[in-house]
């Protein structure tokens, strides 16, 4: 397997694919798991059954060197002939055609820490749908030292090995892509209360200790830029004009805090909240107050039946 993909191919990867291929790998390893408490003492402690081992198609579209991977859905695989249950990849693509008839298939996505021999016969048959397939790698394995997502994207390319073509998967860099709504589940996913009844407290300190460490990891990604361009100003690294186009454009993207417009805008948005939240607490005031001058005319009118006071109000 080379280091690295030399198509330039840009590949955009959007959430609701990793939540696919998470939800897949759950449900298998949950049904595994159980099966294997069933069985009983024919499981050894010694011996733990490997993680098994889920495969599925992804799909999108696909504009010039874009490739954007949108969705997947699930496959049957048979492990002793290492190959797809193709009748049923048929039905399942012309079932995705009707509701998405803009979305291709764009190669096929597996479970495990790193490509293997026999993913290469999958990779194969594929290519009579795309003659360039994809290959979408989920690591399960739980890393706490890596910071990157466990996912990678692999390619295959023609490599002369010692005097013989073979086919071998490069990898490929990815960027992530939202949209609304995705935004919007993920969001809501994370905000879910825990299975373990944790308190409001918990789940506030989780989200600000996410917020925290996206802010730290910006901070140091900008700190690095800053540096690198500062040693290129100072002639000490040469100088790259698509990395200087690109810093650019991300520049040009942060809205001007500085003009007298982005001022009275920000005026006014701070001056509305502000509005509402003293008119909340009007509101709030006046429900209290109501309360208690209720309460003080059901405690005078009883006290008026016995002495022959008035109400308060």
């Amino acid at each position: 397997m080379a280091s690295s993909s030399s198509s330039g191919l840009t590949f955009k990867l959007h959430p609701l694919v990793l939540l696919n291929i998470s939800d897949h790998y759950t449900r298998v390893k949950s049904q595994a798991t159980g099966a294997d408490a069933g069985a009983g003492s024919s499981a050894t402690a010694d011996s733990p059954p490997p993680p098994p081992r889920v495969f599925g198609c992804v799909i999108g579209v696909q504009r010039g060197r874009t490739v954007e991977i949108f969705n997947s859905f699930e496959l049957l695989y048979d492990p002793s002939t290492h190959s797809l249950d193709r009748a049923f990849l048929e039905k399942k693509q012309e079932l995705y055609k009707k509701v998405f008839p803009n979305f291709y298939i764009l190669g096929w996505y597996s479970t495990g820490s790193d490509a293997q021999e026999s993913d290469m016969n999958i990779h194969r048959a594929l290519m009579d749908i795309n003659e360039s397939p994809l290959y979408v790698l989920l690591n399960p394995s739980i890393n706490h030292a890596q910071k990157d997502l466990p996912i990678s994207i692999y390619e295959s390319e023609l490599h002369i090995i010692d005097g013989i073509p073979q086919l071998i998967f490069v990898q490929a860099s990815y960027t992530i892509e939202t949209v609304e709504a995705e935004r919007i589940s993920v969001d809501h996913v994370a905000h879910l209360k825990p299975s373990d009844g944790g308190s409001a407290a918990t789940q506030l300190a989780a989200h600000l200790t996410g917020t925290h460490s996206a802010i730290k990891m910006l901070n140091s990604r900008i700190r690095v830029l800053h540096h690198y361009l500062l040693a290129m100003q100072k002639g000490e690294i040469p100088c790259e004009n698509s990395l200087l186009r690109q810093v650019s454009s991300l520049l040009r993207r942060l809205p001007t805090i500085e003009s007298e417009k982005f001022r009275d805008d920000f005026l006014m948005e701070y001056n509305d909240t502000l509005l509402v939240s003293y008119l909340a607490m009007f509101t709030n005031c006046s429900s209290t107050m109501n309360e208690l001058v209720d309460k003080f005319n059901t405690a005078y009118e009883r006290h008026s039946r016995r002495g022959g006071r008035t109400s308060f109000i």
